[in-house]
Formats: structure tokens, C-alpha cells, sequence
């Protein structure tokens, strides 16, 4: 692991604030938004970021990896964004594959993942703060900043790697949290709900609708396990980045905002919900995947109070 940072950033020409991708250039840092067949939130999302970057001294570059082949008309929706990259994945590849693509599509310093249903709040400054972060924390390998509901209050986005907490997760995504005691003890454990989210910490995993990896710890422990079509990816990468020495921080001063859709908990019932909706489905396998690959090594790192 390095102790000190090199600065390789080749700035490269700028159009509307925005960056224009070039072969073999290294930006600073990679923003990928990931479509499937959502072309309203990610216009959403890329006005925001490129208002909150418009007078970035930062070499950035805004990636959208499309795992709908365009069939709402994403690439078009793009085109009065100078700049924005668009990188067909060929169809639905998973939530931690068509991340990768995306990141492949353009070397940076860092590698910011980042949910199509996000807002950075005006006048914030977000993606310059992120990167002044990591710049000044050369030992850190990964962030998450604080995530909020549209209207302001707090969503729980860093975790531990609890075992029993992790075990009822499956109960939590359809809301057995709501209607259980000893699930809503495990979940709120899983969470963090018991440590003050207005301080930046290690923690042991961050939410990946927000996760932003140093180009080290890639070139370390690689990208996502693409095993997982979605959901856990996260865990699994912060999992991999605690075990080879690079710490991950919640940061709680850097803010965006989240609609968090938890489209997986839509059908109610564990059994119905296994049987009527995919996402659920997937969610389960993700989990199942998750516990088989870190048998017998669910220990705390950071998080642990």
C-alpha cells in the first residue's frame, strides 16, 4: 500500500464544463451513472452534476453506462451534454458490471459510482470537496458521503459487516424491520443507526448508490465481482478493501441527495416476494453469494462501537 499520492491528472480541453474524453488521458475522477431504462433520473442527475462542476479546477469526466442498448433514447438525451461519455453495455449486465465498463471507459485518479436517482445540491461543490478529500487522505481507499431523502432527512448509507444483522437482511428488504421487533434489532444494528452520523469515520461498508475508490486500491484488489448482478457488490468491495490495508470513511460534511427506491421491497411477504418480484429474487441470490464467499470471516473492522 502507498503512503504518498502522485498527482498524474493531464488536464485535457474543456466544453460547458465538462471534460471531453480522450484516449489515454487521466482524469481526475470518473463519475458513472448506470441506466436501465431510467433516461428522466439520469438527465437528472448529470444537469446536477454538471452545475455543481461548472467551475471545477478538476479534470472530471461524467460516464453513462447504458445496460438498456438505448431503448428509451438515452444516447440522444445526452447530446446537449458536451462531454458526457456514453458506453453501451450490450444489454442488462448487472449493477457491478456496467459500473466497471463505465470506469474502464475513461482512466482517473478516482472512481466515483454514483445512482442514477441522486441530486448534488446547488452551490455545493460536492465533486471538488470529494476530491480535495481523497487528496488529502492518501491512505483512505474509499468514501461515502452523507445521503439524504428529497426532504432533507437523513438515509442510512454505511454498514457493518455484522453477522446475525446480516443474516435477516433478506427480512429487511420487504420490511420485516416494520413489523418485527428482534428484525428491527438487527437492522437498525446493520445500519449504524447507534452512532452519530454528523462525524466522519471508518466504517466497515458504504452504500454503493454513492462510493467513490481510489485508483490504488483498483489496481490493488480490482474492480466489483462482477459474480454479483446486483445488490452486495458494495459490501464484497469494501470487504476486499479492509483485507488489503485501505480503509473506508463515511464522510458526513460532503452531502447528496437520494431518492432510494427500494424496488425490491415491493412485494410483500418473503414467499410472495421470491415468487412475483425479480429484484427480490436477485437480492437473495446476491445475499446467498455474499455469506458463501466471507465464511467464517464477518469480523468487525472500523465500525464496531
Amino acid at each position: 500500500m502507498k503512503d504518498g499520492f502522485v498527482n498524474l491528472c493531464n488536464p485535457g480541453p474543456r466544453r460547458a464544463g465538462i471534460i471531453v474524453s480522450e484516449i489515454n488521458v487521466m482524469k481526475d475522477i470518473n463519475i458513472v451513472l448506470l441506466n436501465y431504462k431510467c433516461k428522466d433520473d439520469i438527465v437528472r442527475a448529470v444537469e446536477s452534476l454538471v452545475t455543481d462542476i461548472a467551475d471545477c479546477p478538476y479534470d472530471v469526466q461524467i460516464t453513462v453506462a447504458d445496460n438498456s442498448q438505448n431503448c428509451d433514447g438515452m444516447k440522444e438525451a445526452l447530446v446537449r451534454f458536451p462531454g458526457v461519455l456514453y458506453i453501451d453495455s450490450g444489454g442488462n449486465v448487472g449493477f457491478g458490471k456496467g459500473n466497471v465498463m463505465g470506469f474502464k471507459a475513461s482512466k482517473a485518479r478516482y472512481y466515483f459510482a454514483l445512482n442514477r436517482d441522486t441530486v448534488i445540491p446547488e452551490n455545493s461543490k460536492t465533486v471538488e470537496r470529494i476530491i480535495n478529500f481523497m487528496d488529502t487522505h492518501p491512505r483512505i481507499g474509499c468514501i461515502g458521503p452523507k445521503l439524504q431523502n428529497m426532504d432533507g432527512s437523513l438515509q442510512y448509507s454505511c454498514y457493518r459487516f455484522d453477522l446475525p444483522s446480516i443474516l435477516i437482511k433478506p427480512l429487511k428488504q420487504i420490511n420485516f424491520d416494520q413489523k418485527y421487533t428482534w428484525v428491527r434489532k438487527h437492522a437498525d444494528k446493520l445500519i449504524m443507526k447507534d452512532f452519530d452520523h454528523n462525524e466522519t469515520r471508518p466504517v466497515d461498508w458504504v452504500l454503493g448508490a454513492a462510493m467513490v475508490v481510489r485508483k490504488e486500491v483498483v489496481e490493488e484488489i480490482g474492480w466489483f465481482d462482477d459474480r454479483y448482478f446486483m445488490y452486495l457488490e458494495d459490501a464484497d468491495w469494501c470487504h476486499r478493501m479492509w483485507e488489503a490495508g485501505w480503509p473506508v470513511y463515511y464522510v458526513h460534511d460532503i452531502v447528496i441527495k437520494h431518492v432510494h427506491a427500494r424496488d425490491s421491497a415491493k412485494v410483500p411477504g418473503i414467499f410472495k416476494a421470491l415468487f412475483k418480484n425479480k429484484l427480490a429474487r436477485i437480492h437473495a441470490r446476491s445475499w446467498f453469494q455474499y455469506l458463501l464467499k466471507w465464511r467464517g470471516n464477518h469480523r468487525f473492522y472500523k465500525s464496531k462501537i
